[in-house]
């Protein structure tokens, strides 16, 4: 029991599962357009749809599970995949997925529902999730989150998915993570991609190549305690920005939706930075 006890807090500690209350504040049944990936795919039924958002974890899960819906020929809208970190659900990126879908953006807030497996496995399969819904798009681009930064690159160095736009990396534990290292031997066993964002050489989070035609910025919390800014730093990524914020709500910042909004459209952070002023 002991062990169980423990490795709950280290989850929560390293932002793998957050407060239920903090994802209740938006109704469930208005987090439409969102996938969950275990396995298995569906969609909520109407006396989920109805109650909203009932109680923790459950109503995430409930909420996360409708499909996208696919694209529509000759949209040429560019599209952005938002992809939530470990143990969260697309609910999470809720708020910066309306931002983005106002600047005109089609948004797919993809989702998987996993503590088990690899970060390869979840790749493969936004590899299908993207094959299925670029369509007639102009441009994809990807926002990650934590984890769902790790999942990006390893699609992009293990999977052919087409020409890729610009990627904003929130949080990323790029250089892996301290936190990573410190309770691995606690949750590994629940949660095996832990170890893939180990701070030591050979881990997943610091092997994976950088396609050098796809531009990347990232935004990194000054008071994050699990993923520290100097961790989240990339060879070959063209614009960096710190913001102050802890690690798990950071997505949620109006500073946070500016900067991803910025890098989108312009490829820098600053308007100065942008490749059409210089």
């Amino acid at each position: 029991m002991k062990t169980y006890l423990l490795a709950g807090w280290a989850v929560v500690l390293l932002g793998c599962a957050s407060p239920a209350r903090a994802d209740a504040r938006v109704p469930a049944w208005k987090n439409e357009g969102v996938e969950m990936v275990d396995g298995r795919t569906g969609t909520p039924g109407p006396l989920a749809a109805r109650k909203g958002v009932a109680s923790g974890g459950a109503a995430a899960l409930m909420a996360g599970r409708a499909r996208p819906l696919p694209p529509v020929p000759g949209d040429r809208r560019e599209t952005v995949f938002l992809i939530h970190g470990m143990g969260r659900t697309p609910l999470s990126m809720l708020l910066l997925r309306r931002r983005l879908e106002r600047d005109g953006y089609r948004v797919v807030n993809w989702g998987y529902w996993r503590t088990t497996g690899s970060v390869r496995e979840l790749a493969s399969m936004l590899a299908r999730e993207v094959e299925e819904q670029r369509g007639d798009a102009a441009a994809i681009h990807f926002v990650g989150h934590s984890l769902g930064n790790i999942i990006v690159r390893c699609l992009l160095a293990h999977e052919d998915v087409g020409p890729v736009g610009r990627i904003v990396m929130l949080a990323p534990p790029n250089q892996g993570s301290a936190k990573a290292d410190r309770y691995a031997s606690l949750v590994g066993w629940l949660l095996p991609m832990i170890h893939e964002l180990r701070t030591n050489a050979e881990s997943t989070a610091r092997t994976l190549p950088l396609p050098g035609d796809v531009d990347v910025g990232i935004i990194a919390g000054t008071l994050d305690r699990k993923v520290r800014v100097a961790e989240t730093h990339l060879d070959g990524a063209r614009d960096h920005a710190t913001v102050p914020s802890a690690h798990t709500f950071i997505m949620n910042r109006h500073d946070v939706h500016r900067l991803v909004a910025r890098f989108l459209r312009d490829g820098a952070f600053s308007a100065s930075d942008s490749p059409s002023t210089r």
